[in-house]
């Protein structure tokens, strides 16, 4: 399919050469110029510079941290206690002589670290909390692993499910005020949403929850893919996967703030950090800063424009999400790179699979939504920088195909 030149939407003009500049950092990406990958959101490529740190850091000083006095170990526990540092500052850490940083394998272990040794021994018998029911099920089932062992203890919480705006699926911040009272005590939200692609507006959640409810913030979808504030967005804590923000597999971290409630200390004994991951979390947000998050999020957030400006024209297909940000015209809030839909014909893993065959790497499922989300399986492309306008026109190219045929 190719849209008319007048209406198709433009990549941003200033950021064409920028981007092609990143673009070819990414070793699998121009290694496989046949393949179109847009499944960012369960994953991120690697850049270059990401690639040469781990190998650096793996031929020059590999150790173990925080076990040894010779300098390959002191140089691996230098290299953890830079990286704290730069996760913090790199997130905009209001209070960096407060607050910690504990790396994780990833953000459903770190929600499952603030569950288990903050949440459970912070609320009382009768305290409340809210969580998100229709985000990743990693933001919902740790809160509930929480409750069961509190209720083995004897202590009774109550669990408030967040409400949700229903055309924009936005939080539903006058619900939300209702929700609130003197016994709550936690709110868990997430900054992007996975599957609507949304920014969830949680700089609203204060002003709603009042100055002493503590917000826990799932970040997965935001951090590498757009700017992240944490003085701004006035939360307690923050968690992410580094493998979603163009470092290594298995390695992500909790950022909490120490503010309301006690200090943030794992509990158990840590074992040995996966120190080649943190190397690569260090790597990434480097090179993630020097691209500009911001120029990240402008061309990203302009590519899923031109996808759903292109669904917007094709009648068998609904793209899921706000349906008043679908065409190029609208004024409302834009999808963050993400774009999640449904063929009204064709099976959604079967879809995948079609478009596999076309060298479109896209993600066909349910996509780990908790139970008060999505109950038939989707379509997601997710974008990142070194996706382009040609691999959205080439999937729009082949839905279109099968527009036709249905």
């Amino acid at each position: 399919m190719t849209l008319p030149l007048d209406t198709t939407p433009a990549p941003p003009v200033d950021l064409v050469s920028w981007q092609a500049g990143l673009r070819d950092q990414f070793p699998i990406v121009t290694g496989h110029p046949d393949v179109r990958y847009l499944d960012s959101s369960a994953t991120a490529q690697k850049p270059q510079a990401v690639l040469d740190a781990v190998h650096r850091y793996l031929t020059t000083s590999n150790a173990n941290a925080g076990r040894g006095t010779y300098p390959w170990a002191n140089r691996t526990t230098e290299l953890i206690e830079r990286a704290r540092e730069r996760v913090k500052s790199f997130l905009g850490d209001p209070g960096p002589e407060r607050s910690g940083v504990h790396f994780t394998s990833g953000t459903t272990e770190g929600l499952r670290a603030v569950a288990r040794d903050w949440l459970v021994p912070y609320l009382r018998d009768g305290d409340e909390i809210v969580v998100p029911f229709a985000d990743h099920q990693a933001n919902a089932v740790p809160w509930l692993e929480a409750r069961r062992l509190l209720a083995e203890r004897g202590v009774r919480i109550t669990v408030r499910e967040m409400p949700y705006e229903t055309d924009s699926r936005d939080y539903d911040q006058q619900a939300l005020a209702r929700l609130v009272n003197e016994r709550t005590r936690f709110v868990a939200a997430t900054h992007v949403h996975h599957v609507y692609g949304a920014d969830m507006n949680v700089h609203r959640i204060r002003a709603t929850a009042g100055p002493d409810v503590v917000i826990c913030l799932d970040a997965a979808q935001s951090i590498g893919h757009k700017p992240v504030d944490l003085g701004a967005l006035d939360v307690d804590f923050a968690v992410f996967s580094g493998h979603k923000a163009m470092a290594l597999p298995g390695v992500g971290a909790v950022w909490a703030r120490n503010l309301r409630g006690p200090v943030f200390e794992p509990g158990g004994w840590s074992g040995s950090p996966n120190t080649s991951g943190i190397v690569s979390l260090h790597a990434a947000l480097d090179w993630l800063e020097a691209a500009d998050p911001r120029r990240i999020e402008r061309w990203t957030v302009d590519l899923g424009v031109r996808l759903t400006d292109g669904l917007s024209r094709l009648g068998s297909y609904e793209v899921l999400g706000c349906p008043l940000s679908l065409t190029a015209a609208s004024t409302v809030q834009r999808r963050q790179g993400i774009v999640t839909f449904r063929h009204r014909a064709i099976g959604s893993n079967d879809l995948g699979f079609i478009l596999a065959s076309h060298g479109l790497m896209v993600r066909a499922d349910g996509h780990c939504q908790g139970h008060a989300g999505e109950k038939d399986s989707s379509v997601r492309a997710s974008l990142h920088v070194y996706n382009t306008p040609d691999d959205i026109d080439h999937l729009l190219e082949v839905l279109a195909g099968l527009d036709r045929e249905s």
